[in-house]
C-alpha cells in the first residue's frame, strides 16, 4: 500500500475550470494509474482519496495498492510536488490501545427502514446536523476504534457536486452531503482497524469519502 499526495495547482485556470465536481477528481485519480485504466472497473484496485488543506494550500491525497504515475498525478498539480511513501510501516505499527489524531470526510446519509407492506428498500436521506455526532459514533466500534465525545470536532458540513457523464439524464447533477470528522481515536481492535485504514468507511468512497488518515500521538 502507498499513500501519495500532490499539491493542487488551483492558480492554473485549467485546473479550476476542469476540477469542478467530484467526478473530475475521481477521473484524475484513476488516470494516475494508467496500467489499470483500460481494465474493467471490477478488476481495478481500490483507491481512496481526499482533498486536504494545509497552510492555505490544497493537496490531493491518494491511498492505493500501487504507486501512481507521478506525471499523471501532477496533471492538475504543481510540478515536482508528487510524492509517495509506503503505508506498510504504519499498518504494522497498529496496536490495541494506540492513540492517534485522525481525520475523515464522510458522505453523511443513511437508509430509512424498508416498507413493511411492499418490501421496497428505504430511501437514502441526509443525516440531520444535530445527529452527525451520533452518526459518527455508530461507526467507530465496528471499525476497530473508539473516540471520546470531548475529543471529536465536526467541521465542513455541506454539499459537494457530482455530475454524471450524461448531463442530460434525469438526476445528472447530484449534491452529495458531507462532513469532516477530526479528533483523537483509540484503537480497540487492531485487525478491524487495519482493515478500516485500507478499505475506508461508508459510502461513495470512489468520490473522495471514507479515507481515514491518522498520525500516532507521541505519549
Amino acid at each position: 500500500m502507498y499513500l501519495s499526495r500532490v499539491k493542487i495547482d488551483y492558480y492554473n485556470l485549467k485546473s479550476i475550470k476542469e476540477l469542478n465536481h467530484l467526478g473530475a477528481y475521481h477521473s484524475w485519480v484513476e488516470d494516475s494509474f494508467p496500467e489499470e485504466r483500460e481494465k474493467p472497473k471490477n478488476e481495478r484496485t481500490r483507491k481512496l482519496w481526499r482533498v486536504d488543506e494545509l497552510s492555505g494550500e490544497y493537496y490531493l491525497i491518494v491511498l492505493s495498492e500501487n504507486k501512481p504515475d507521478f506525471e499523471k498525478l501532477e496533471r492538475y498539480g504543481v510540478k515536482n510536488t508528487a510524492e509517495s511513501k509506503s503505508y506498510e510501516r504504519l499498518l504494522d505499527s497498529i496496536k490495541p490501545g494506540m492513540r492517534a489524531r485522525f481525520k475523515i470526510e464522510l458522505n453523511t446519509v443513511y437508509s430509512t427502514a424498508k416498507n413493511a407492506e411492499n418490501g421496497k428498500r428505504g430511501r437514502v436521506v441526509p443525516v440531520p446536523h444535530e445527529k452527525l455526532g451520533e452518526f459518527f459514533f455508530d461507526r467507530t466500534e465496528k471499525n476497530g476504534f473508539s473516540v471520546n465525545k470531548n475529543e471529536l470536532a465536526i467541521t465542513n458540513i455541506g454539499k459537494k457536486l457530482f455530475l454524471r457523464k450524461k448531463e442530460e439524464e434525469k438526476g445528472a447533477r447530484v449534491n452529495l452531503v458531507s462532513a469532516t470528522f477530526e479528533g483523537i481515536l483509540t484503537v480497540t481492535d487492531e485487525g478491524k482497524f487495519r482493515e478500516t485504514l485500507v478499505m475506508g468507511i461508508g459510502r461513495k468512497k470512489a468520490y473522495g469519502f471514507g479515507l481515514l488518515t491518522i498520525i500516532p500521538c507521541n505519549e
